[in-house]
């Protein structure tokens, strides 16, 4: 491979980043320089994946013959062995060796977006913890790993705000992943309790007074996970740092929107606007500030 390929590979995958998700140029401009080549490929790897078990109309055979392919790469890459011609791969080959990551946290992300293709529901938050901790964990790691030498409880903060930002996504698109893939996180066992059916979660515009105590349940939970980590941001220096409270604090600011949400209207989906995320990008600049808003945020309750 020259250097003249493997720079071809790491450009293609910073303009799918740049291209295929508009949020992507604004988090880049938070990051650090050195760090933004290769979390490019990392987006470009999972992005990409995760098109495979969800975009489109293909098979479920077919998807799960894409995602295990992107599993041979990877064995390929542990091997020793790059003959990938994908650029992906060989940007990622380069980002593995130059950093020293794991690769077992990209095969967490596979295994994560395979059972999407296959799993459409959890019988107790236990198994939807566990879907988090190989869908959203591995990314938070990585970006530690990527920017400094992590301590063990900074690892653990990093979880727990990765598994709560996929929690309030997932919250935020309860309808959505209902009727247009039949998706639902929220677990068996707690929909039998409050005695919900599925259907009544897919109505985003009918009175959802009856579903109140199960989603306020789901959020309560949220917020006490966030506590555990959100302290992660102010602990850490440098345009890292500010990405990563920026990052959470965007992800509080939801919650505490769906929080807020009349009982009677729980289903419809909190948007943060242009103007609340420029004032989240300068309370995020002020490790003090930070706190301060997010521990208030997260005292909140309706």
């Amino acid at each position: 491979m020259t250097q003249s390929n493997l720079e071809q590979a790491y450009q293609f995958c910073q303009a799918l980043a740049q291209n295929h998700y508009e949020n992507f140029p604004v988090a880049s401009v938070l990051l650090p320089k050195r760090l933004r080549r290769p979390i490019s490929v990392i987006y470009a790897f999972a992005r990409t994946a995760d098109d495979f078990a969800d975009e489109g109309d293909a098979s479920q055979e077919h998807r799960i013959e894409q995602l295990n392919n992107y599993s041979i790469a990877l064995q390929s890459i542990k091997d020793g062995r790059v003959d990938n011609t994908d650029p992906i791969f060989i940007a990622l080959s380069d980002v593995l060796k130059q950093h020293n990551l794991p690769i077992k946290l990209f095969d967490d992300l596979l295994d994560a977006f395979k059972q999407d293709v296959i799993k459409d529901r959890y019988q107790d938050f236990s198994e939807v913890l566990d879907y988090c901790r190989r869908s959203a964990d591995p990314v938070g790691r990585l970006l530690l790993l990527l920017s400094h030498k992590p301590t063990d409880e900074q690892l653990q903060q990093s979880d727990a705000i990765c598994s709560s930002l996929q929690l309030i996504n997932f919250y935020q698109d309860i309808v959505q992943d209902l009727t247009e893939s039949n998706r639902l996180y929220i677990p068996n066992d707690e929909l039998v309790q409050f005695d919900v059916a599925t259907k009544q979660l897919s109505q985003m515009n009918d009175d959802s007074t009856t579903l109140a105590p199960l989603l306020r349940l789901q959020y309560r939970r949220t917020q006490d996970l966030m506590l555990q980590g959100y302290q992660l941001g102010a602990d850490l220096q440098g345009r890292i740092g500010w990405e990563i409270r920026a990052m959470t604090l965007g992800g509080i600011y939801t919650l505490s929107m769906l929080i807020s949400q009349k009982d009677n209207a729980l289903l419809k989906r909190p948007r943060l606007s242009k103007l609340k995320l420029i004032k989240i990008m300068v309370i995020s600049m002020s490790k003090r500030l930070y706190s301060y808003q997010a521990k208030r945020l997260l005292s909140y309750s309706p």
